[in-house]
């Protein structure tokens, strides 16, 4: 795989790891991923359920926070293993796995996630601003335009630097909760018995639910496969163990700290408005009784500060996030700054909306709708994660072991069964207090849609596996149909390491025959399919550098090779340049399924062969060794 082929290829394998054994200064070359990540579990859509835990049940719910960040750390931990061994990061993997439309629909899935987080980073970064200098929070949301400016500032320095300035935020949030504990004085052993788990009662369940919802982010799982990419690995076996562990350390430490963080908003909750019978349920409401209770106004300015760097920090990252899944998901790359404002506007919209129309009374609500959508795009990430690394045919020897797998789906099941019933009951709320008689009409049926998606999304390594049984791999060996002349043979590659196989049997074909060659390709992504020969995107680029590199080594083999390339569905270019090429046989590679499996699947061997007059040869190609 070329660094443009791979994920952010701006920065790909851009930081280099010293081959000296020194442990501190590999350990310094790895770091900085997972801190970039650690800030998704601290934004401003975190601070609503913690502060609301801490002032309403005390030190209770202190291991619901804990739990997390240990699911937390396995999930991130996965994430950075499938990017470091595949090379793929998780969208990446998904476009190679799942068929085009379903492929499609997660991106979509993710951009309205994205979104949303990045509505909870326009609300607070809008709420500190109001906090220490008084603005109003429409002139906030309007402020927060400009980090436009910033993010591009940033990447201009590289990866190294962005890094540094967000663990500087980290750093910064971390130095204000450590002075406000201090100013709090909580009880540390009630600190302690809130370790063991507890429910006072059905209240505190659902609050505890919303801990949980808030804290694992989808997008931080699509990143962090892409970030990790960022350093020179070695592609040895050894190399990627090294990288693995390394990872894993980098994951723990940083994981944590975003655990200390999100403990210290809870247990300052407990110390400052639970001991003094205040419930706390709004941002602001927090800020404006730290002062009394405390007795210091350094108490409020060190929340607001800390509540500015936790929004600014994750626009940063959230930004990278839409950089990676867009990339992976379509091949269709945008520039930066395009990219940047085309997502804040979406988040820009609704704040400004909901603040004109419900005043600031109506942040909070919007801050937990965020939240909703957010869980409802969770599963969508952390199954196909879970099945993914769980694979040896993708990962090799570090496929998860059987303990990996318990816990793995372990975590997955609590996260997403938890975060289904926070959906269903807030969905249940809004269609029991709305008056549209249209609600309900709109709402279930999407529902009904998303679970559907995720039945497939989960059934289809099953099926996958299933229908492999009943493709054939070849159709004989060259000696069985010498009778017969082949001057032009055609060889459809797909422009992934699944193309090995038919590449190798096209070849052998031609030089058996003395055969010329004609390398065809359809490109069928986004830009392809809707901007035809006019498209010039990364995609298609790509495309042409990979056919002149396969035609190169047809060459030197010493097999005379052309390329062809098009754009749109394959299933009509193909046989198209069938007959335009004249060509004698077509080699394709099919995927291992049939059937049931063409439907759900979707099959470009089956309607080509039947659309076009000379032989298809057909090899069988694993889809999971993609990429």
């Amino acid at each position: 795989m070329t660094k443009a082929e791979g994920s952010l290829p701006e920065v790909r394998d851009s930081v280099p790891i010293p081959t000296s054994p020194s442990f501190w200064r590999r350990l310094f070359a790895f770091a900085g991923p997972a801190y970039m990540i650690s800030v998704g579990y601290m934004d401003p859509g975190n601070w609503a359920t913690d502060i609301e835990g801490g002032s309403r049940f005390g030190y209770t719910l202190v291991w619901v926070l804990v739990m997390s960040n240990f699911m937390a750390v396995l999930l991130q931990t996965l994430s950075a293993r499938l990017g470091i061994v595949t090379g793929r990061d998780l969208a990446q993997a998904c476009r190679d796995t799942y068929p085009g439309p379903i492929a499609f629909a997660l991106w979509v899935l993710c951009e309205i996630a994205i979104a949303a987080c990045d509505l909870a980073e326009v609300l607070g970064t809008a709420i500190g601003l109001n906090l220490l200098f008084g603005t109003s929070l429409m002139t906030g949301v309007l402020i927060t335009a400009l980090d436009v400016f910033l993010l591009l500032a940033m990447q201009r320095f590289g990866i190294r630097k962005m890094e540094g300035f967000i663990l500087a935020l980290v750093a910064t949030i971390g130095a204000c909760y450590v002075f406000e504990l201090f100013l709090a004085r909580p009880d540390w052993a009630g600190v302690a018995r809130g370790l063991w788990p507890s429910l006072p009662g059905a209240e505190a369940l659902y609050v505890a639910i919303g801990i949980l919802g808030a804290t694992v982010m989808p997008h931080n799982l699509y990143l962090h496969s892409a970030l990790v990419q960022t350093r020179q690995v070695q592609r040895t076996s050894e190399g990627k163990r090294l990288a693995n562990r390394y990872n894993l350390l980098d994951s723990a430490v940083a994981l944590n700290c975003a655990l200390f963080v999100n403990a210290a908003i809870l247990i300052l909750s407990a110390a400052t408005f639970h001991r003094n019978g205040q419930v706390v349920t709004e941002i602001q409401q927090a800020h404006q009784l730290l002062t009394p209770l405390l007795g210091t106004s350094l108490a409020s300015l060190a929340f607001a500060t800390a509540l500015l760097c936790a929004g600014q920090s994750s626009t940063l990252t959230g930004t990278l996030a839409g950089q990676v899944v867009m990339e992976g998901f379509l091949r269709f790359r945008m520039r930066p700054w395009l990219r940047r404002l085309l997502t804040r506007s979406l988040a820009l919209v609704p704040a400004v909306a909901t603040i004109a129309v419900f005043g600031d009374q109506g942040t909070y609500r919007l801050l937990i709708l965020s939240q909703v959508i957010l869980s409802l795009q969770l599963p969508f990430a952390v199954i196909p994660l879970v099945q993914f690394t769980s694979e040896r045919s993708r990962m090799g020897a570090f496929a998860n072991g059987r303990l990996v797998v318990a816990l793995a789906w372990g975590a997955a099941a609590v996260i997403v069964g938890l975060n289904t019933k926070l959906v269903l009951d807030s969905i249940s709320r809004w269609i029991e207090t709305s008056s549209h008689p249209l609600l309900p009409w709109i709402l279930v049926p999407a529902i009904v849609a998303v679970a559907l998606l995720l039945l497939y999304v989960i059934v289809h390594p099953l099926l996958r596996r299933v229908s492999r049984r009943a493709e054939v791999e070849a159709l004989g060996a060259p000696a069985a149909v010498t009778d017969r002349a082949y001057h032009r043979i055609g060889i459809a590659l797909a422009t992934d390491a699944s193309d090995n196989p038919t590449l190798s049997h096209g070849l052998s074909l031609a030089k058996a025959y003395g055969a010329q060659v004609v390398l065809l390709h359809v490109s069928e992504g986004f830009g392809p399919r809707f901007f035809g020969r006019e498209s010039d995107n990364e995609e298609t680029r790509e495309d042409r550098q990979y056919l002149e590199r396969a035609r190169s080594e047809a060459e030197r083999l010493g097999v005379p090779a052309e390329v062809r390339l098009r754009h749109g569905s394959p299933v009509d270019e193909i046989p198209r340049l069938v007959e335009e090429e004249r060509l004698d046989l077509l080699v394709m590679g099919a995927h291992g399924h049939s059937g049931l499996g063409d439907v759900l699947h979707g099959s470009t061997v089956d309607p080509v062969r039947h659309r076009v007059r000379i032989p298809v040869f057909v090899v069988r190609v694993d889809r999971s060794s993609r990429g």
